[in-house]
Parts: C-alpha cells; sequence; structure tokens
C-alpha cells in the first residue's frame, strides 16, 4: 500500500470532479478525522489515517481490503470509479437524477436510463456530466454520465438515452466475486 503518485492523483480527482466537484475537498478534511486515498494491487482505497498506521503493520500480502473501494486503474492507467465509492459520492453529488418506480429495476440490471424513465434530473445539467442516479425515494442506486443536457431533455423521445450506465448497487450481486 503506497501514497498515489501526482499523476495517479490527478486521474483520481480528475474522475472524482465530475461526480462531486469542488466537494472533493469535503472527503479529505472531514470533521471526524483526516482521511487520505491510498493504492494496494492497482486499487484506489479511502480510508482514515488512524486505519492506515493500524494497516501499515499488516503484511503486503495479507492486506486484502485496507479501506474502502473507490476504484480502479485499468492496465492503460486510466481510473474507474467503482460502485463502492456510491455511500461518499451520494452526499456531494452536484447532479442528480432521479428515475421512476419501473425504471429503478431496468438500470440496476445494468441498462441505460431512458426518457421514458426519467422522474426528474437536477437544473443546468450539462451533457456529458457525471450524475448519480436515485430512486423517487431519494435512495442512491448508482451513478452514470449524461448524455443529454437538462434542456435536451425535455425536448427529446420517450426512448432516448438520458443517462450512460456506469455502475449501479446491483453490481454488489451480479459482480460480488470481483469487488472487494
Amino acid at each position: 500500500m503506497r501514497p498515489l503518485t501526482e499523476a495517479e492523483t490527478r486521474a483520481v480527482f480528475e474522475k472524482l470532479q465530475r461526480y462531486i466537484g469542488e466537494n472533493i475537498q469535503l472527503l479529505v478534511d472531514r470533521p471526524d478525522g483526516t482521511y487520505c486515498f491510498r493504492l494496494h494491487r492497482d486499487r484506489v482505497f479511502y480510508l482514515s489515517e488512524k486505519l492506515l498506521k493500524v494497516a501499515a503493520s499488516v503484511p503486503r500480502d495479507n492486506l486484502v481490503s485496507p479501506g474502502t473501494c473507490f476504484g480502479k486503474f485499468t492496465k492503460t492507467q486510466k481510473f474507474r470509479l467503482s460502485i463502492t465509492a456510491l455511500d461518499f459520492l451520494a452526499p456531494y453529488a452536484k447532479y442528480k437524477v432521479w428515475v421512476k418506480p419501473g425504471s429503478e429495476q431496468s438500470f440496476l440490471y445494468g441498462n441505460h436510463v431512458l426518457k421514458s424513465g426519467l422522474g426528474r434530473i437536477t437544473e443546468n445539467t450539462a451533457q456529458y456530466q457525471g450524475v448519480v442516479v436515485y430512486s423517487m425515494a431519494d435512495v442512491p442506486l448508482g451513478f452514470g454520465v449524461a448524455a443529454k443536457s437538462t434542456q435536451e431533455c425535455r425536448k427529446v423521445d420517450p426512448m432516448a438515452i438520458v443517462v450512460f450506465h456506469q455502475a449501479d448497487v446491483g453490481e454488489y450481486v451480479r459482480s460480488e466475486d470481483t469487488l472487494t
């Protein structure tokens, strides 16, 4: 487990900024202590400094998951955000999308959000902006990328894709062997 390099930190923060904007600072400097990002086996973990000190005494081969996995780096050094980061992204999300109850299951199966399943969308959401997807009961379901801006969503036909799927809580069941 090691600190992130400058390029890795930039890649992680750019990805997080798509979803939570300038609220990244609130992830690091929290009222309950200081938190940090560490790299272990191509995965980026988010953990408190107290837990970091305890994890330092565990051998690297025996260390499985020192904190919350925020994502991983691919072989081409691109950062992929994981569904396990949803609990930390949802409270700070700048742009949100609410899906109708009939479309929740479709989204949780890994499908994109269509205009017919769109309940609400945050005003002034730009195209290709990172969004957190909620149910109508304000339960975070996952996150994605806005395929259309808020203004375009009003005009498109009901079968047009509004949000591109990135990750959803259904992955806990579909990919339980590979999630750490």
